[in-house]
């Protein structure tokens, strides 16, 4: 009898269901897996800087809120996109909103997202110049669109490859070239030059105290308006 009964147990040992392991792993393959599959890890950390913006000031002088103040606060270029919002509030950034606004738009700058301008690849000493380009589609219609190229070059003179058409610019008319910032210097030239706060996202303007305070403010606003009018009828 007992040794049948240790004959059961040793074939329920053998037939029992094996549960089914985690697969193992190095330790590091899975952070390569989260960084293979996050775009923003993939991101460079210090983003290089543009023709149209060089250097920590002209990127302050660009999004404005008077973050141009703080440019001395950034001795390098890579100190401008490595300090933490910590570092930031040591270094007098204030107020906490404008360090907000420094790290988003640190960010969009990362991830090649740039205000007008951004993708202009030839500028001398903050100025450059837009072209009308034309090219002939059929006998009767032409193409046209407008160019970034030297400001001493004809767009005839200027390679394919480096002769891009200009987002947010377009033709109106014969030969004007419109968009924002844009100065006209010549019939069909003209010239964008870097101004502070063009790439500044405007706030809001509050109504009535805002969201939060609005039911408040117009409250009492009614109260002293028919406090005023009963004055006024002599109630008082």
């Amino acid at each position: 009898m007992k040794s049948s009964l240790r004959i059961q147990s040793t074939l329920g040992l053998l037939f029992r269901p094996c549960a089914v392991s985690a697969p193992v792993t190095a330790p590091g393959l899975n952070a390569h897996a989260r960084w293979a599959h996050n775009p923003a890890a993939r991101l460079p950390l210090i983003p290089k800087p543009t023709p149209f913006v060089p250097d920590v000031n002209t990127f302050l002088t660009l999004i404005g809120r008077d973050l141009k103040q703080h440019a001395d606060k950034f001795p390098t270029w890579e100190a401008l996109f490595t300090l933490t919002t910590d570092q930031l509030r040591e270094l007098g950034v204030e107020p906490p909103r404008a360090r907000r606004y420094l790290l988003r738009w640190r960010q969009r700058f990362r991830e090649g997202k740039f205000g007008i301008g951004g993708d202009l690849k030839h500028v001398e000493n903050g100025v450059a110049y837009l072209k009308i380009s034309e090219k002939e589609v059929t006998p009767t219609r032409t193409a046209r669109k407008v160019v970034n190229v030297p400001a001493n070059k004809k767009v005839e003179e200027v390679p394919k490859g480096e002769c891009a058409r200009v987002k947010g610019y377009k033709i109106k008319g014969v030969s004007t070239i419109v968009g924002p910032y844009a100065l006209p210097v010549k019939k069909g030239v003209s010239k964008l030059a870097i101004t502070e706060g063009m790439w500044e996202d405007k706030r809001g303007h509050k109504v009535d105290g805002g969201e939060r305070r609005c039911a408040e403010v117009r409250f009492k606003r009614g109260v002293a308006e028919r406090k005023a009018l009963r004055e006024k009828m002599g109630f008082y």
